[in-house]
């Protein structure tokens, strides 16, 4: 399976916009820019989709992992807060509030754990990175 998202940038680095469109619509030339990067513009920025996808992909996790343990989850909340500073992610931090009938605060903390290391987007957060340039003129 691949999945895509497509990013438009017109501009320096500081003046210019961009937009980010996804298959799925729910990035619809949705903007960005370097206001909504560092300080408070309206559209998203990388930081923000990067917390979305890693307490989206950790809360899908702990449900699989709990299911594997024998637990059903009601409910599973998950904040993520990615930090940004000297132009590098340097930290992803999760919290998590469930309610998980019967399980006890120890086997929680165990599939919590579990879930943190071995989500997804944990493992892509501490991964090579590699790419393939066109330059078109």
């Amino acid at each position: 399976m691949v999945r895509n998202a497509t990013a438009v940038w017109n501009g320096s680095g500081k003046e210019g916009k961009g937009h980010l469109t996804a298959p799925s619509n729910v990035l619809n030339a949705t903007p960005y820019s370097f206001k909504d990067r560092f300080e408070d513009g309206p559209g998203t920025n990388p930081e923000e989709l990067v917390a979305a996808a890693h307490s989206g992909c950790f809360t899908m996790k702990l449900s699989f992992v709990l299911g594997e343990a024998g637990f059903t989850p009601e409910s599973l909340q998950t904040k993520c807060e990615i930090t940004f500073a000297n132009g590098a992610i340097t930290k992803s931090h999760l919290i998590v509030e469930g309610k998980v009938p019967g399980i006890t605060e120890e086997k929680f903390q165990e599939a919590v754990k579990n879930a943190e290391q071995n989500c997804p987007i944990s493992k892509l957060l501490n991964t090579a990175i590699s790419s393939e340039a066109k330059l078109i003129q």
